[in-house]
């Protein structure tokens, strides 16, 4: 009379095997290790430099921050540019402090022309210089000139 009867049983035990899936599923999202956000931008500099398109920039200006203005412990370096898309001007900075193995901020040339690389679906979202891409140009000129003109032009 006061017996568990089958269909008890399955439904205990599907009720104790949901328990612990959600248990060993919640364990496992709180122990996983999240991105720093170092790694999250250098994945959206790379994700940049394979998908992003490429337009003409220009350099505006460099700010370096000492660790005290930027609470960072190495301060913060940053390079700030405009370029258009679409009839709209953005102007962006791009916090370069751990590219600086690629670029030197103090021999950007301020002013001059650079390319930049954006997400088309999202503007505002772009770069000037990443690991394995620098859109930072040393001449004025987009295409170098030919070893012999450049003779040429030294002469005259």
């Amino acid at each position: 009379m006061f017996g568990i009867t089958v269909r008890e049983t399955q439904l205990l035990s599907g009720v104790a095997v949901a328990a612990a899936t959600a248990a060993a599923t919640t364990l496992y999202w709180m122990s996983k290790k999240r991105p720093s956000p170092d790694e999250l931008e250098r994945d959206r500099r790379d994700a940049l430099v394979q998908k992003g398109r490429i337009i003409d920039a220009t350099v505006l200006d460099i700010n370096e921050l000492s660790p005290e203005e930027s609470d960072r412990p190495l301060g913060m370096q940053l390079i700030l540019y405009q370029y258009d898309v679409a009839g709209v001007t953005y102007e962006c900075s791009q916090d370069v402090t751990l590219l600086q193995h690629v670029v030197d901020i103090h021999k950007i040339r301020l002013s001059f022309p650079a390319s930049v690389r954006y997400d088309p679906h999202n503007p505002g979202n772009s770069l000037i210089v990443a690991e394995s891409w620098s859109g930072l140009r040393d001449t004025a000129n987009s295409i170098p000139l030919h070893p012999l003109r450049r003779a040429r032009q030294a002469v005259v």
